[in-house]
């Protein structure tokens, strides 16, 4: 009994009201710039305002790490991909004018082009022309985006206790947050290397920049307020949320596309259409707060007294009724005084000696019975 009080009062603080109706606001910025040199885009210098989707960071956000580009696009005809096995012809009525190609890229026109001499072909699409383009890097474009930081800002709220808390150090010390980073030293400056954060989920950054993914950050807030604020500490944790094990799937990694529209000195619309591989951060929040509250504690110690006397009951029980030795117990338990006619009468005995008012109430049942005879 006294290991289910333990458990209750001290490990569960049964003594405690509870709030884990947490409120909370999740403010994420990310810097670090690279250089890259490519065929397609030459010299560039990318910054936070290309690599980073949504610009306006909150519980989720996106790092661009590779991409596929397909320059100066515009609405024409064109020859259909010929990865794509919907568009594959052999003649024009492979072909029919209006139907769109099944996961493909446009509408058919009713061509079959073919090249050369090549007996089969692809059906001619009205499309965004040409077409995009398959082949990607095999290593990240943004490989240096390993060295980016984030700063997650994590305000919180328990609304039953009026109790509010943030993750950044409480300071007039403008700087810093401008020389620190994470670490048990500094619980309270939420500067992250993206490449640590991988890390610490368990995962290699350059091979999951390749083709993307998805990181979870955790952040836990377990709140005793019978304690002072300081001990309301942020707990964080890291894990990797997509299925790492499907590298080969069809569905690893994690991308989308997005275009940006220009018109020439003609007027005529062109993009460029994006393919971005990347890694996306969520965010998650979760947390408990207590509070010392009679009621509660009442409640439990009633329950504990009323398993008290449960208990008490059930091994009565099993003692009398299911022991093989339950005579023995019930003869210790229960004492019976005879009468000289051989019934039972309730005996005055107690460890076994009978007090003074005891036999005079014996001695008057035994005249009451002897009237009766």
């Amino acid at each position: 009994m006294g290991c289910s009080h333990w458990w209750v009062f001290v490990i569960k603080k049964g003594y405690q009201d509870s709030d884990t109706s947490i409120q909370s606001s999740v403010i994420t910025k990310l810097k670090g710039v690279a250089f890259t040199n490519t065929s397609e885009l030459g010299e560039r210098l990318w910054d936070v305002a290309d690599y980073v989707i949504p610009p306006q960071g909150e519980n989720v956000f996106f790092v661009m790490t590779n991409l596929i580009v397909t320059p100066n696009q515009r609405q024409d005809t064109c020859p259909e991909s010929t990865g794509i096995r919907d568009a594959l012809c052999s003649k024009n009525r492979d072909c029919p004018a209006g139907e769109a190609v099944i996961a493909g890229n446009g509408v058919k026109t009713g061509r079959c082009l073919k090249v050369g001499s090549n007996t089969n072909g692809t059906c001619e699409i009205l499309a965004w022309c040409p077409v995009e383009k398959k082949s990607k890097t095999k290593k990240p474009l943004l490989a240096n985006a390993e060295n980016f930081t984030v700063y997650i800002k994590n305000s919180i709220r328990f609304p039953k206790f009026k109790f509010s808390k943030t993750n950044v150090l409480n300071t007039d010390n403008d700087s810093y947050l401008k020389n620190c980073h994470y670490s048990e030293q500094h619980l309270y400056c939420p500067i992250f290397h993206l490449g640590k954060l991988v890390t610490w989920a368990g995962n290699n950054f350059q091979d999951m920049a390749s083709e993307g993914g998805v990181i979870g950050i955790q952040i836990e807030w377990d709140c005793d307020l019978d304690k002072p604020p300081s001990e309301c500490n942020p707990h964080y944790s890291f894990s990797r949320l997509d299925n790492k094990f499907a590298e080969k799937s069809i569905s690893s990694g994690y991308n989308f596309r997005f275009a940006k529209y220009y018109r020439d000195a003609e007027g005529v619309e062109y993009r460029t259409l994006i393919k971005a591989y990347g890694i996306r951060f969520d965010v998650m929040v979760n947390g408990k707060a207590g509070k010392f509250n009679i009621i509660p504690m009442i409640i439990n110690v009633g329950s504990g007294l009323a398993l008290m006397g449960a208990g008490a009951f059930f091994c009565d029980v099993v003692l009398l009724y299911l022991m093989k030795k339950s005579n023995f117990y019930r003869g210790k338990k229960y004492e019976e005084v005879k009468s000289s006619s051989g019934k039972s009468l309730p005996s005055g005995t107690v460890n076994g000696n009978q007090n003074s008012e005891s036999l005079a109430t014996l001695g008057q049942l035994r005249q009451l019975h002897t009237v009766e005879t």
